[in-house]
């Protein structure tokens, strides 16, 4: 790597210490306009509720508030809504036991985890992606925990990207999603930056598929049971470049980073001529540094046609970006299970025309009524979009 280069870096590291420290009079306009020339744009300030955009027909209100960094969710079988709460280290379950949209009971099914960011409800069970382990929790009929067991213990928990996913695929076995360490290095621990299978206990783990830089979102596509993962791609390439991704996962199947990215991207510094041979190819390209968490397939319900047969996905926003993107939630059409089209916005509103930024979107679930939470973890809030039909 050339001397230039790492002093680039260096600056740009400095400045982003300098601005996280700053309080100061009007801070977005300020940081904007000393940083954008440095591919920067952090947000900063607190959030809070916000009056939201949806296409015309569509209704948003409140489902539940308080909450501590809502990340990831999952719907039981009674229609139970259960949230990882990130920064509170606690598994909450969330009721409306009146059929009024909003939640009425929220119950603490487990705390004192490690920066929980995904939950699965599996057979009576709660299977939550920790930063250092996936655990299992055994619920009781008040939707407490009545045992915890730790599936896969000792996950690496350092680096920039340490939050964990874990789901139950239609196999059975358990798929576990670990970040990178870093924006682009050559890895030690073949787990980072890959997605691993493991047997529903835990055991005879190996890496499933490879190159996925830091992938958050995992989800089963109900035409065919296929595992779609949503990726961040690299930092430091510019506005533009990378795209972000959503990768169809396969046995064996290597994605590129660190010396390829998007399918067709030879890394700046860790690539060569013909390092993409061989990369499998992304399912959807999308605009660099809107950063997707979470998706969920959506698949009949009261929505209207051309809002069904689409995948709903979480942009928890930029901030490697001279001009910020995502603070949105996007859908992507779909037909028979397959990409039919590109990403559009479908919930908007979180990132304000003055740069400020009111909420950040980490999860998205469908709820028993074909209604659509999204979770907010700068905020702690979910929201419910709905369809009014007027």
């Amino acid at each position: 790597m050339s001397k230039p280069r790492n002093n680039r870096r260096l600056i740009l590291l400095v400045l982003l210490a300098v601005m996280l420290g700053v309080v100061a009079w009007k801070p977005n306009t300020i940081l904007g306009f000393v940083t954008r020339p440095f591919g920067l744009s952090v947000d900063v300030g607190g959030g809070g509720a916000t009056t939201l955009k949806v296409p015309e027909g569509f209704q948003v209100s409140m489902f539940a508030q308080g909450l501590q960094g809502p990340r990831l969710m999952a719907v039981g079988p009674d229609g139970t809504i259960y949230v990882a709460e990130q920064s509170g280290g606690r598994v909450t379950a969330l009721r409306d036991t009146n059929s009024d949209g909003k939640a009425d009971s929220q119950v603490v099914v487990a705390d004192g985890l490690d920066g929980p960011n995904s939950v699965e409800v599996y057979s009576g069970t709660l299977i939550v992606g920790e930063h250092s382990r996936v655990s299992q929790l055994t619920l009781g009929p008040d939707h407490k925990a009545t045992a915890r067991k730790v599936l896969v213990p000792d996950l690496p928990a350092s680096g920039v990207h340490v939050t964990k996913s874990a789901l139950v695929g239609p196999d059975g076995r358990l798929y576990v999603v670990m970040g990178s360490s870093c924006n682009v290095c050559t890895e030690g621990d073949e787990r980072r930056a890959a997605v691993s299978v493991y047997g529903l206990d835990g055991s005879g783990g190996r890496v499933f598929s490879r190159g996925l830089r830091n992938a958050v979102g995992l989800a089963i596509n109900p035409w065919n049971g296929a595992i779609w993962a949503s990726v961040n791609g690299r930092d430091l390439m510019g506005d533009d470049t990378p795209p972000e991704t959503v990768d169809v996962l396969a046995d064996g199947a290597d994605f590129g980073w660190p010396r390829c990215h998007a399918g067709d991207i030879v890394d700046p510094d860790l690539g060569k001529a013909g390092g993409c041979t061989g990369v499998a190819a992304p399912a959807v390209k999308m605009q660099a540094h809107m950063a997707p968490l979470g998706m969920a397939f959506y698949k009949g319900g009261p929505f209207p046609e051309q809002y069904r047969s689409s995948l709903y996905i979480a942009m928890h926003g930029s901030w490697n970006r001279s001009n910020k993107v995502g603070y949105k939630i996007m859908r992507l059409p779909l037909k028979d299970g397959q990409v039919a089209g590109d990403a559009a916005d479908f919930v908007t509103g979180f990132l304000k025309d003055d740069g400020s930024v009111a909420g950040r979107p980490a999860g998205v679930a469908v709820a028993a009524d074909g209604s659509l939470l999204v979770s907010d973890d700068k905020s702690g809030l979910i929201y419910r979009i709905s369809w009014s039909g007027k």
